[in-house]
């Protein structure tokens, strides 16, 4: 056991037993470097709209609460735990900010109904072009608006892979009881998230897996794969569009 995990170990262990406020400092220098990264990953998205900064002051209340919350003695790795808490705290924070503009989502709702009605009646995910036409849009005007819903969108996917991790996890971490019948809507949900992603482009199926189960963030899957930034960008704003309308048509419970 390297000589940083030992010296976690005994705070944590100290920690446990007393509560004491200066060993919770402790922890939070201790793991704040996880708050960069977490914050690090989501700020590529956000520009200049909200700042690196902030995202960071949000995701340092998801730590505390983390620290708060965690036990010990279930065995669970505390990294882990702490990252759901950590991007659970940056979503419930931005969602507060409300910044996403009403003709911007109603542009997205217009796209998304656009995919579907498509794909209804070729039988097919529709190419780019063909929304596009549809809509009265030239495809540069396209590209920008996919680029803005990225931005907007950013969170659904990963809230819902985190939602879905976070279940199996609270079953040997938490206290909090889990429904048998909630813990199968989840697995569904997995299921049909699972089968969504298999019916991806290649290309999209790879920024998927490099960003979501990976974790890479969008300049390293743009070195990986020889595109640009803002290519990787409109790959990862197509392949969220086309599972939030397959989960949307398959599982009506993740928008009640």
């Amino acid at each position: 056991m390297s000589s940083v995990t030992c010296k976690k170990l005994d705070l944590w262990k100290q920690y446990s037993h007393t509560k004491s406020s200066e060993i919770r400092e402790k922890l939070i220098l201790e793991y704040s470097p996880l708050v960069k990264y977490v914050a690090g990953r989501l700020s590529i998205y956000f520009g200049n709209n909200v700042e690196y900064e902030d995202l960071l002051s949000y995701g340092i209340f998801g730590l505390i609460d983390a620290i708060d919350k965690f036990d010990l003695s279930k065995g669970v790795k505390f990294e882990t735990y702490a990252s759901l808490r950590i991007r659970g705290a940056i979503i419930d924070s931005i969602r507060q900010l409300d910044w996403v503009p009403r003709t911007l989502r109603q542009k997205s709702k217009e796209i998304e109904k656009m995919y579907a009605q498509l794909e209804n009646e070729r039988g097919h995910h529709p190419e780019d072009s063909e929304v596009a036409a549809k809509l009265g849009m030239s495809m540069q005007e396209f590209h920008k608006v996919m680029h803005q819903i990225n931005l907007a969108h950013l969170l659904s996917l990963d809230e819902v892979l985190s939602q879905n991790y976070e279940t199996n996890a609270s079953f040997m971490g938490e206290d909090k009881f889990i429904s048998p019948d909630r813990y199968t809507e989840f697995n569904e949900t997995k299921q049909i998230l699972a089968s969504a992603i298999d019916k991806l482009s290649e290309k999209e199926k790879m920024v998927i897996t490099l960003y979501y189960f990976e974790e890479l963030t969008l300049k390293e899957i743009s070195a990986m794969m020889k595109v640009s930034e803002s290519r990787i960008s409109q790959l990862h704003s197509k392949a969220v569009t086309k599972l939030r309308i397959k989960l949307k048509n398959n599982k009506e419970i993740l928008y009640d």
